[in-house]
């Protein structure tokens, strides 16, 4: 085991896991950039597997990182990108509970929370964005997630629907 790349992996996930505010899903364009553009670590289309394989399977949405450390340096790999993105937060959070339960009534608090959501819900649309640009390689299936964005965001269509719609073009070999 290469050693230097397991600090490395725990390193990046450590400092990503205080910056998981929604969850590891809005970190995918910070991920993407760390194990992709910066370490080589993986490939556009290795991380959008990677991506659709922890979506795919049951669990927590950060399944993506454990996949990563996998593909990085095996079941070690996945191990410590695991304990490193959530160790760090985990411990964050049990600390900061015990005060933010103590100033349940503060205006700041309300205000905290109030704009956390805009910024979480940036996060994830980035997210989206990152794992678009890494897949969407044709202008079908570029329209495709546009059509997709635009049903999803216009509509109260159930997402399986779309996601069978998608399926099924693909099986169709459309995309």
């Amino acid at each position: 085991m290469n050693t230097l790349v397991l600090t490395e992996l725990a390193r990046q996930f450590a400092l990503l896991s205080f910056l998981a505010i929604g969850g590891v899903n809005t970190l995918l364009p910070e991920i993407h950039r760390r194990v992709v553009d910066m370490e080589h670590w993986m490939t556009d289309v290795d991380f959008a597997q990677a991506f659709a394989i922890a979506q795919a399977a049951p669990g927590p949405n950060m399944l993506i990182v454990s996949v990563i450390g996998w593909k990085v340096s095996g079941v070690l790999g996945a191990l410590v990108a695991t304990v490193a993105i959530c160790a760090p937060s985990s411990v964050l959070t049990f600390a900061v509970a015990h005060v933010w339960d103590r100033f349940r009534e503060a205006p700041l608090r309300a205000a905290i929370q109030w704009g956390l959501a805009p910024v979480t819900v940036g996060l994830v649309l980035a997210s989206g964005y990152i794992v678009a640009r890494t897949v969407d390689q044709t202008w079908m299936a570029l329209a495709l997630t546009a059509a997709t964005v635009a049903v999803t965001l216009g509509t109260r269509l159930h997402p399986l629907v779309l996601l069978a719609a998608g399926a099924a073009l693909g099986v169709a070999g459309v995309v």
